[in-house]
Parts: structure tokens; sequence; C-alpha cells
């Protein structure tokens, strides 16, 4: 029984990375279509259910897209996958959890710290008035009036390493965020930080960015993520946890 089962999924994997390889030779690019079912199977030498499972990976994978009744493509090749893994483990282990958190603050740091000179020289002033505005809206629905808030902060990191043109920083920023948001909630212990202080920690970023002054700008943001890490620390010494 074992060797089926090991025969199988050898197959399938041959399956998967078949198709990922004529998505490569014929550079295809999201959201152009994939042969049909039957053309798969004749170009890769597999059985429909072989093709099917594998597109079930890649689906999961966001590699391809399944459109019912219109037939499969090339994915948004998104980080969904990457947020659900992390996700999972965050709220799995009940060890690792504020680590997981923790570990998520820097990283999220991280790149904005790592790119701060060029975030601030790229900004243009509609971007910059942009940000204004979702600080203003922050400051308009409050924490706790519904997702408002928490769509505004995501909207500002997102749209503060737009200028960097880079997708991967982008959706990795983006899929972090995601996942601490997600998280964060289920810890017990954890609240986030309070609301005027992210208010006015996130304003203090903008105007760095729209005075020029990188040194300030780097500030603000340490000044931003300090007190979830502090919030981090002070969850994690109720729950008796070494820090």
């Amino acid at each position: 029984m074992s060797g089926t089962r090991s025969g199988r999924t050898l197959l399938r994997q041959e399956v998967v990375d078949g198709i990922k390889r004529y998505i490569l030779e014929e550079k295809l690019r999201p959201g152009d279509p994939l042969p049909t079912e039957p053309a798969l199977c004749e170009a890769l030498g597999a059985s429909r259910s072989s093709i099917r499972e594998a597109v079930k990976i890649l689906a999961a994978l966001d590699i391809v897209e399944v459109r019912h009744g219109h037939g499969t493509y090339v994915g948004r090749l998104s980080l969904s996958a990457l947020v659900e893994s992390l996700t999972f483990r965050g709220l799995l282990s009940p060890g690792d959890d504020f680590q997981v958190l923790a570990d998520l603050v820097d990283v999220r740091e991280l790149f904005e710290r790592g790119t701060a000179d060029r975030i601030v020289s790229l900004l243009e002033p509609e971007q910059l008035d942009g940000l204004d505005a979702l600080v203003a809206t922050m400051r308009e629905t409050g924490a706790g009036e519904g997702t408002g808030f928490v769509e505004a902060d995501r909207a500002f990191h997102a749209l503060l390493v737009a200028p960097l043109g880079n997708d991967l920083i982008g959706q990795l920023s983006m899929a972090f965020w995601d996942v601490y948001a997600i998280v964060a909630p289920h810890l017990d212990g954890f609240t986030h930080a309070d609301e005027t202080e992210t208010i006015t920690a996130h304003q203090n970023i903008v105007d760095a960015a729209r005075a020029g002054d990188i040194p300030g700008f780097i500030t603000s943001l340490g000044e931003h993520y300090a007190p979830v890490r502090r919030r981090i620390s002070e969850a994690r010494a109720r729950d008796g946890i070494e820090v």
C-alpha cells in the first residue's frame, strides 16, 4: 500500500512540475489561459485524474486559477499560501505564538527601515497626500469602529512601500501585515497599541517623509513599532514566558 501511495505522490508531483515548466517555457503571464485539460493530458502524458490533482495543488498555491465554466488560467502568484502557513503556525503553537508575532514585527520594520532612504526620496506629493488621508481616516474611524481603522492602517503601509516599485517587497510586506492582523487578536493577554499612540506614530512618519527627513523617518518607524513590541513583551510576561 505504501509503495502505491508513494508512486501516486511521485506521479502527481511530476505533473505539477510539468505544468509549472509549461508556464515558464511558454512565458505565460498572470491571467493567461492554460491549455484545456485534454491538451494538458496529451502534452504531459498524464491522466485526467493526475492533471486535476495537480491543478488543485497549484490552485492552492495561487500559481493557477480555475474559473469554473471558463477554464484554467495562470494565477496571480500571490503569497496567500505563505499567509495561510504562518497564520496557522501562529495559532497552532501555544509556546511559539508570541515569538511568531515578534518575528513578524521585526520583518515588517526591516522592510521599511531598510528602504527608508529610497521611500523618502521616491514618494510623490500625491502619495504623501494619500498617506495623510489614510491617517485622517484612522483618526475619524477609531480602532473600535468596525474595520475602517484596520483597513486604513493596512493601506498606509502598502502605499508606503509602493514607490519602490518592487512587487515582491510589496507582497511580502502585506503578507506579514495580514498574518499579524489575523494572529494578534487570538493571543491571550495581548492588546493592540493605544489608538492615539498609533495614529501619532503614523502621522510622524508622513511628516518626516514630506520634510525629506530620513533620520526622522527612521526614528518615527521605530516609535511606531516600539509600543507593539512592548505589548508583546508584557503579554509574554503575564503568561510566564521568558523574553
